[in-house]
């Protein structure tokens, strides 16, 4: 399980906290996990004033600020990123800045930024994505109600390999679920790799929320994953802020947001075949969970905003 599961700190490079990327890249910018080819992400924390730098590379990136906003300047071209207080509060500006391109990320008052990249070859523009162009999607509903924000998927983005959208999960609900996957290329599937970056708070409807916090008060999620065939794969992680799973293969879901503590995660998906196409399987002793759905409301604490 290890080698798909890296809590927070277990793979940070210099001033990056997260640092995690594909073994068949040679040029990216992030070191080679064992087995992995085709996504990564990179997450840093800024101090006031600070600055963390991008060298060109054969990848594509978007850069998403998870807490406080940014200044990105792709090839002397500056863009701003309004932000957001956490990624609780609904949709951010976020920045495409295509492949073979330098980029410095900097905030004059500091705060949280994650990178999602890809290895890639075809050239598509830089683009400023809006938080009000972002499309708002509430999957779901009853307790695996969640919030989707379609930043980075083909209807909403121009680009070579990747998908990437963000997935908030309020307390006591389950997300990814029913158990699904997506590691064949065959009619109805697509094989794409999947990263999981997590984040998580004690839910704004607690009943210790806004009051001093208890002692041992330790927002936590869980993440599940499972083989779908002879490949060996094994994970019931316990999840925090940074920290990140990687889905070579395999069912995976449910993603479990504790009760009295909401779940974020960043998506991150890529493969070798049909270019940005998320088709997927649901584990067939699960599946019939979706047509149950019509049948109820969605969770009325969604959406998330600010």
């Amino acid at each position: 399980m290890a080698e798909w599961v890296y809590p927070l700190g277990s793979a940070s490079d210099g001033a990056w906290q997260v640092s995690l990327g594909p073994t068949e890249a040679g040029n990216s910018s992030a070191p080679a996990v064992p087995g992995w080819a085709h996504t990564g992400i990179k997450v840093a924390v800024l101090a006031p004033g600070a600055s963390v730098s991008l060298e060109a590379a054969g990848e594509e990136r978007i850069v998403v600020p998870l807490e406080g906003s940014f200044e990105v300047t792709v090839d002397g071209v500056a863009h701003h990123l309004r932000g957001r207080a956490s990624v609780f509060a609904g949709p951010s500006d976020v920045l495409y800045t295509g492949i073979g391109r330098t980029a410095v990320i900097s905030s004059a008052e500091g705060g949280r930024v994650a990178v999602a990249l890809a290895p890639a070859k075809e050239e598509y523009p830089t683009r400023l994505v809006r938080a009000e162009e972002t499309p708002v999607e509430l999957r779901g509903a009853g307790n695996c109600s969640r919030q989707v924000h379609n930043f980075g998927t083909p209807a909403a983005l121009e680009a070579d390999r990747f998908i990437v959208c963000e997935v908030i999960t309020p307390g006591g609900n389950w997300s990814s679920y029913p158990p699904h996957k997506h590691d064949e290329e065959k009619d109805g599937e697509t094989f794409l790799e999947e990263i999981y970056y997590f984040e998580t708070r004690l839910a704004p409807d607690s009943p210790i929320a806004g009051g001093p916090a208890e002692a041992g008060q330790d927002p936590v999620g869980y993440a599940r994953v499972y083989a779908s065939d002879e490949r060996p794969i094994d994970v019931n992680a316990e999840v925090r802020t940074g920290d990140v799973v990687l889905v070579p293969y395999g069912w995976h879901g449910p993603a479990m947001a504790a009760p009295g503590y909401d779940l974020y995660y960043l998506n991150v998906m890529a493969g070798p075949g049909r270019v940005r196409e998320w088709l997927i399987s649901d584990d067939p002793h699960h599946g019939w969970v979706r047509s149950t759905w019509d049948a109820q409301q969605v969770d009325p604490r969604l959406p998330f905003s600010a």
